[in-house]
C-alpha cells in the first residue's frame, strides 16, 4: 500500500514538473508573439520639409514579400533649423563662425583656432589651410569649387581647402523615400558595412555622392540592396551612412558639418552624419530618451542616452532594443562617432 501511494505521489510531481516546464515554454512563445509593433506616424513628419503630402503605396520589401509603405518625398531642407555656417572665415573667428568636426569619438568645434592648428592635431605640417599674413581661410566659394573639392578624387589644386557648400546649390533637389507603414521584423538582421558603405537609398534613389565600396553579395549584410542611408529625421533631412572622412582628410581637405550634424554635397543635398539634438524630437513621459525619427525598416530611432544622460548598455548588435511602450527601436550612436545605427532589425522597401 505504503508503495503505490509512493508511486502515486512520484508521478503526480512528475506532472506537475512536466506541466509547469510546458507552461513556461508556452508562456515565452505568447510573450514573443505579443511583442509590441508601433507603426510608423506620419504625422511626426514636418510638412514644411515634404514636396508633397505622404501616400501609401504597395512596395515589395526585402524579404520579398509586398506591403503597404509612406511615400515620402523630401526637399532636403530643414524647417526646424538654420544649416550652417561650415567654415570660418579667418582664424581669429570663434566658434560661432563654423560648424563642428567628428574625430575618435569627440566632438570640435571648427573655430579659427581649429583651423589654425590642423598641423598639430593631425601630427602633419602639410596643414596649412590658411593664409599666414591675413589669417583668411581658404574655402570653396563656387558651386563648381563644391563639385570639384567634395569629389573622393579631388586634384592637388584643392589641397588644404575648407569645403563649404551652400544651400542655395540645391535648392531644387528632391528625394523619394519609402518606408514600410508597419514594422516587420526580419529573420536575420540586415548589419550594414563598416564606414561609409552600403547600397542604394530606399526605392532605388540618387546616392549621396559619396563613393562606396559595395557590400559582399548574398544574405543579410551582403545583400547588394541595403540601403546606405539609415533613415529619416522628421524634418525629412536623411540620416546618411558614416562620411568617409578618411579620404576627405587624406586630401588635405576638410568638409565640417554644421552644429546640426550636417552638410552639404550636390548629389545628397543637405544631410545628417551625426544627431546633436537640433533637430525636432519628440520626448518621451517616462525618463527616456527622445525620438528623432524613423529608420528606413520603420522602426523608431530615438537619441543616444536617457535624460538622465545615461547611455543604454542592453542594445543588440543593430544599436535597439525593445520595450512595452514603444517596441522595438534604434538609439543612434555618439554624436563624436560618425554614425546613427548599425543595421536594419527589419524588412526595407525595395
Amino acid at each position: 500500500m505504503l508503495n503505490i501511494q509512493f508511486k502515486s505521489i512520484v508521478v503526480g510531481l512528475l506532472l506537475i514538473s512536466f506541466t509547469a516546464c510546458k507552461n513556461a515554454k508556452s508562456n515565452t512563445k505568447t510573450d514573443a508573439d505579443n511583442e509590441v509593433t508601433i507603426s510608423v506616424k506620419k504625422e511626426n513628419f514636418l510638412s514644411g520639409g515634404l514636396v508633397e503630402p505622404i501616400s501609401i503605396v504597395s512596395r515589395e520589401l526585402s524579404d520579398g514579400s509586398t506591403a503597404d509603405c509612406y511615400k515620402i518625398v523630401v526637399t532636403s531642407t530643414p524647417t526646424d533649423h538654420e544649416m550652417g555656417p561650415w567654415c570660418p572665415d579667418n582664424i581669429a573667428d570663434d566658434a560661432s563662425a563654423g560648424g563642428i568636426w567628428l574625430e575618435d569619438g569627440k566632438v570640435y568645434d571648427v573655430d579659427g583656432e581649429f583651423v589654425k592648428n590642423l598641423g598639430t592635431f593631425y601630427d602633419d605640417e602639410t596643414w596649412m589651410m590658411y593664409n599666414s599674413e591675413t589669417g583668411k581661410i581658404t574655402k570653396t566659394s563656387t558651386k563648381e569649387e563644391c563639385n570639384d573639392a567634395a569629389n573622393p578624387n579631388v586634384g592637388e589644386e584643392y589641397q588644404n581647402f575648407c569645403v563649404e557648400c551652400l544651400p542655395s546649390y540645391v535648392a531644387d533637389i528632391s528625394h523619394t523615400y519609402y518606408i514600410p507603414v508597419t514594422p516587420k521584423k526580419a529573420k536575420n538582421p540586415y548589419p550594414f558595412s563598416n564606414g561609409p558603405a552600403g547600397g542604394p537609398p530606399p526605392g532605388g534613389g540618387p546616392d549621396d555622392g559619396h563613393e562606396r565600396p559595395g557590400p559582399p553579395p548574398g544574405g543579410p549584410g551582403g545583400n547588394s540592396t541595403t540601403p546606405s542611408d539609415r533613415g529619416l529625421a522628421f524634418n525629412g533631412v536623411v540620416f546618411n551612412a558614416p562620411a568617409p572622412t578618411d579620404n576627405i582628410l587624406a586630401a588635405y581637405t576638410l568638409a565640417p558639418f554644421d552644429d546640426a550634424g550636417g552638410h552639404i554635397n550636390l548629389h545628397e543635398g543637405y544631410h545628417y552624419h551625426a544627431a546633436t539634438g537640433v533637430s525636432k524630437k519628440i520626448e518621451q513621459q517616462d525618463n527616456h530618451s527622445a525620438m528623432i525619427g524613423y529608420a528606413f525598416d520603420g522602426y523608431g530611432i530615438f537619441e543616444n542616452a536617457d535624460s538622465d544622460g545615461n547611455e543604454y548598455t542592453d542594445l543588440d548588435d543593430s544599436r535597439g532594443h525593445y520595450d512595452e511602450t514603444r517596441g522595438y527601436h534604434y538609439h543612434v550612436d555618439k554624436a563624436g562617432n560618425n554614425n546613427f545605427i548599425d543595421g536594419l532589425r527589419g524588412e526595407y522597401a525595395l
